[in-house]
């Protein structure tokens, strides 16, 4: 069983910058994906960016040059740092894991972009 605990999160301004992290309990492998999606009222969730087996990080179009993703396997945590936020970035933010063929989620973080 793996669970996910988000923290960070909160309101920032236009073109601020924010990071969140995301803490990992339970048997997860380097191999295996750790990342972030997100999801605005009244639509669908998406994909963030995720990790997997020492690869490069796999972005969305609309948050590539922004968000940086960084992970420790050490401690099991995954960090989504974003710059250059934009109101259209505001949502809930669920740290994400795929362990072999089980998906798992964090209940999420609220990140809120507004003057």
């Amino acid at each position: 069983q793996v669970q996910l605990v988000e923290s960070g999160g909160g309101l920032v301004q236009p073109g601020g910058s924010l990071g969140i992290s995301c803490a990992a309990s339970g048997r997860i492998f380097p191999a295996n994906a750790l990342g972030w999606y997100r999801q605005a009222p009244g639509k669908q969730r998406e994909l963030v960016a995720t990790i997997a087996g020492g690869g490069p990080a796999n972005f969305a179009e609309s948050v590539e040059g922004r968000f940086t993703l960084s992970r420790d396997n050490a401690k099991n945590t995954v960090a989504l740092q974003m710059n250059s936020l934009k109101p259209e970035d505001t949502a809930v933010y669920l740290c994400y894991a795929q362990v072999w063929a089980r998906e798992y989620w964090g209940q999420g973080t609220q990140v809120t972009v507004s003057s």
